[in-house]
């Protein structure tokens, strides 16, 4: 937490001309944006795989109609397709898993109140009135939801709304995978009409953790919707 926090600190010490008091914020910003270039050869064998995926779904359908009475038989099969085709069901979990390390750190650098037996001074530093450390439960007390803090909020409520409701167009225009002659595959529909939804569900995350960890997700989430929508064209 020592090397995290003196990280963060470097990293606002350089942007503080830019950026001024606001310095660490941006330099939350940066890191994101660094972890994400790094995570970004994983998102594109994801993206590959998943397009891979898409392409065997007719021929999962096929053994699904074949091997409707044998589970296992199924599941064998399944596994020695994806085999086959050099496709990993799991592909696609890898860039979001890499990156849980890096938002647990943030939570915990700004939860906490020492690092190292020493006060945490990071907990001084604020994205215009809004501490870093604090929580938009803590800004509608200081002053509520129009307040100096509650406001920074609302702004950031806006750009997650944003995303989220340009994941919601994309996802609503990808046509669902057919088994052929129109049918679609067993699932897809329900799954198809929860998707869209999900992306809504960082207004919770953003609300609940401190705002220094809101700013990775953000920062996070939308980095992926521009991303997903370069590389899933």
């Amino acid at each position: 937490m020592s090397v995290f926090a003196s990280l963060v600190e470097r990293l606002a010490d350089l942007l503080d001309p830019l950026f001024g008091a606001t310095a660490a914020a941006a330099a939350i910003v940066l890191f994101t944006a660094l972890v994400r270039l790094l995570v970004h050869p994983l998102s594109r064998a994801a993206a590959r795989g998943q397009k891979a995926r898409t392409a065997l779904q007719p021929r999962i359908a096929e053994l699904r109609r074949k091997h409707s009475e044998n589970p296992e038989k199924l599941q064998r099969a399944v596994l020695e397709l994806h085999a086959e085709e050099k496709v990993s069901p799991l592909s696609g979990l890898l860039p979001s898993l890499c990156q849980i390390p890096a938002f647990f750190l943030l939570y915990h650098l700004f939860s906490s109140s020492s690092i190292g037996g020493e006060d945490n001074g990071l907990l001084g530093h604020q994205l215009f009135a809004a501490p870093l450390g604090d929580r938009w439960a803590d800004a509608l007390a200081g002053g509520g939801v129009f307040g100096a803090a509650g406001l920074v909020y609302l702004g950031l409520f806006a750009v997650v709304a944003a995303v989220a409701s340009f994941n919601f167009v994309r996802a609503k225009r990808v046509p669902l995978p057919q088994v052929g002659g129109g049918e679609e595959l067993p699932g897809v529909g329900t799954i198809a009409k929860v998707m869209p939804f999900l992306s809504f569900f960082t207004l919770v995350t953003v609300a609940v953790v401190p705002l220094a960890a809101a700013l990775y997700v953000i920062t996070s989430t939308t980095w992926s919707a521009l991303e997903r929508a370069v590389l899933y064209r």
